[in-house]
């Protein structure tokens, strides 16, 4: 009799595990299905301050024009080869196969029409945002992979903008956290999502989960999250 209650509640227990399993992958399908994010926040379409007059679209990784493409691989050769250094060319190549995923989502940041009217040549992107949404530990989170900009529009509000964006969609699609990686030797954004921005370092960085191994890794992954289970799990760790 005591196996067979034993045999019964590790039954229930499985299915309880399947059924849980079953409604996060539905939430990250469910989540990764709009084409437009930005639908649900038309007041996030456009960006008037400190001089700027900016609008945002959005769009898929497997749907980049071959001059959008360009922009992202030239926007991340500007900002990021300096801080990767010697590892630029192996990175570069990951970053390209990145971009154009069928999983990718971006929001893309441009001028204005009015003020594209006042330039011949305009930039086609100033800055973009590429994200996904996935698992970390289980738990369902929207994956910040890049945060590039432009350095005409830095320094003014907008990455601060962007971020707010990215922590709405990822509420409203229900995912606990908003996860990003962030090099170390780039003391800048480090400053600006954990000072700023209130980001933590993560209980699945590296130098978290071994501080001897960590000290090797040049980068760190911090985490903002939403719920409790997320918070103990993300960033509290076990």
């Amino acid at each position: 009799m005591e196996s067979s209650r034993v045999s019964e509640k590790k039954k229930l227990k499985r299915r309880e595990i399947l059924e849980k399993k079953k409604a996060i992958d539905q939430l990250i399908k469910a989540a990764s299905a709009p084409i437009d994010h930005l639908a649900s926040f038309p007041s996030f379409r456009y960006f008037n301050r400190n001089g700027l007059c900016l609008r945002l679209e959005s769009g898929r990784g497997d749907k980049l024009s071959h001059c959008m493409k360009q922009c992202i691989q030239n926007l991340l050769k500007a900002n990021m080869e300096g801080l990767y250094g010697f590892e630029w060319a192996a990175e570069e190549k990951v970053k390209r196969r990145e971009m154009v995923a069928p999983e990718a989502h971006y929001i893309f940041v441009h001028w204005n029409a009015n003020e594209m009217m006042k330039d011949s040549s305009p930039t086609p992107s100033l800055g973009f945002l590429h994200y996904r949404f996935t698992l970390e530990e289980e738990i369902p989170v929207l994956y910040l992979y890049e945060l590039q900009l432009d350095s005409s529009v830095q320094g003014k509000g907008l990455g601060k903008f962007l971020m707010q964006l990215i922590e709405l969609i990822a509420q409203e699609n229900r995912m606990g956290a908003v996860v990003l990686t962030v090099q170390k030797s780039n003391s800048l954004a480090m400053k600006f999502y954990i000072s700023k921005l209130r980001y933590v370092v993560s209980s699945i960085s590296p130098s978290r989960v071994d501080p001897l191994v960590g000290v090797e890794k040049n980068y760190e992954i911090l985490c903002k999250t939403f719920d409790h289970e997320a918070k103990v799990i993300l960033e509290e760790g076990d």
